[in-house]
């Protein structure tokens, strides 16, 4: 039902858009488009050299991301946005992209962003925002620990939740988002054009309830507490799930440029894998030091981080105490162990069984370019359990070095260098093979 209620909002956002411009002369329009030329090169990077076939195979191909996008301002406090999204790829190496064995993919042309926003309605301190958006860059929640990206299977292409939001203002220090979310495997709410099967955007349908509260304590302490409530289809392998999810976040200042702060979160709910409800609970966090170097030759950053995210006990066959990154199965801590979680877990991204001690340190050469160079020791709180030959019975996950190299050429064109290189510890078998990730890319925006 909520399917067909958003496919008839979504025309009537179009609707308004012409309408409203037309019997308003204030309305002013914005329009642009980004372009973003990425090439990837995956070397063991899924199967770690134990299986070099299917999905674990090789990769190197080209991403040719193409973006439009137009905005409505109506008035200062009402405004509506589109954007356009396709994402072709070529690849040069073994891994193809479709059954037929094709190099190229044309993809589809997807309707990404599609929103209205209204500010202060009814002048109620509250603001609204109805409609396909991205929690992304000043819309993110936290570090996006627990919503970053409503489509992960379709990587970076697009990141869209079909979401309600809605923005509590109760003084200038503290606020309360309201939030509404839902997830479908594929695009089943809006149309898709100039394509032929389409994109996997999940594993199942997923819908949420989210209850974010932001709270500046003093000039220096932030503090956002949240509750979230998510389900999940059964959908193949992925059980029926119903989940909750209470922590808090926080962040304090201190003078000099130290930043120290972290985030937990507990939680508990049921899932049902084979017809019967089992137990379903999970514990996740990080902490974190950081500081900036303004006033030092190159102006160094560094930060020091833990992150434990729980694993589920295989000798408690009725409960499972694994963490569920909830809607942020995506390159949080570092790309290349997504893709080795897909043997794991079924899917990439599915962060959970691991804990990760992280060094950063950015040099900034200059305003327009910056080199972050960090290392990652990885290790699970549980063994695997696991009889494939890509898995071992020890719980080191081993070891993981990254390097992303920036450059700003001008306000519209950028251009960034990436490579990690991973050696698999006793989780591992001894078959499985050091892996390397390598990225580059070119993006232009105007």
């Amino acid at each position: 039902m909520f399917k067909k209620y958003f496919a008839v909002f979504s025309i009537a956002v179009l609707t308004a858009i012409l309408y409203v411009s037309a019997a308003h002369a204030e309305t002013t329009l914005k329009y642009g488009a980004a372009f973003r030329l990425r090439q990837e090169i995956w070397d063991d990077v899924v199967g770690l050299d134990v299986t070099r076939t299917g999905a674990s195979a090789d990769r190197s191909f080209f991403r040719l991301r193409t973006q439009l996008w137009g905005q409505a301002d109506f008035s200062k406090d009402f405004d509506a946005y589109l954007r356009l999204t396709n994402e072709m790829q070529y690849h040069v190496g073994p891994y193809r992209p479709n059954a037929e064995g094709d190099k190229f993919f044309e993809d589809e042309v997807v309707v990404d962003n599609l929103y209205f926003d209204a500010r202060n309605v009814f002048g109620l301190p509250v603001d609204l925002r109805i409609g396909r958006q991205d929690f992304l860059g000043p819309n993110t929640y936290g570090e996006g620990f627990l919503i970053m990206d409503g489509t992960p299977g379709d990587g970076s292409r697009t990141f869209f939740f079909n979401a309600a939001k809605a923005t509590v203002k109760i003084n200038a220090q503290n606020s309360v988002d309201l939030l509404y979310l839902t997830d479908t495997q594929t695009d089943t709410y809006l149309p898709i054009m100039f394509g032929g099967t389409k994109r996997v955007l999940n594993t199942s349908n997923e819908q949420g309830f989210v209850v974010y509260g932001r709270s500046k304590v003093t000039n220096n302490v932030t503090l956002e507490p949240y509750y979230m409530y998510k389900t999940e289809q059964a959908f193949g392998t992925t059980p029926k799930l119903k989940l909750n999810t209470v922590g808090a976040r926080a962040v304090v200042g201190i003078n000099g440029g130290w930043k120290v702060g972290g985030e937990y979160a507990h939680q508990f709910g049921d899932y049902s894998d084979g017809g019967k409800w089992d137990d379903r609970t999970g514990n996740g966090g990080y902490i974190f030091v950081g500081r900036k170097y303004e006033n030092v030759g190159l102006q160094p950053e560094f930060d020091l981080r833990y992150v434990y995210l729980s694993g589920d006990d295989t000798g408690t066959a009725d409960k499972n105490e694994g963490w569920d990154p909830l809607f942020s199965r995506n390159p949080y801590w570092n790309e290349l162990i997504i893709y080795t979680l897909i043997p794991e877990q079924g899917v990439a991204g599915y962060w959970t069984n691991m804990e990760i001690l992280k060094a950063t340190v950015k040099l900034n050469f200059s305003p327009q370019t910056s080199l972050a160079l960090a290392y990652q020791y990885l290790w699970a709180p549980e063994k695997s359990g696991l009889t494939s030959a890509m898995f071992g019975t020890g719980k080191e996950r081993g070891h993981l070095p990254t390097a992303i190299l920036t450059h700003s050429f001008s306000k519209n064109l950028d251009a960034m260098v990436q490579l990690e290189y991973f050696i698999p510890g006793s989780f591992y078998s001894d078959q499985a093979d050091n892996a390397t990730f390598f990225r580059w890319q070119l993006q232009y925006r105007m």
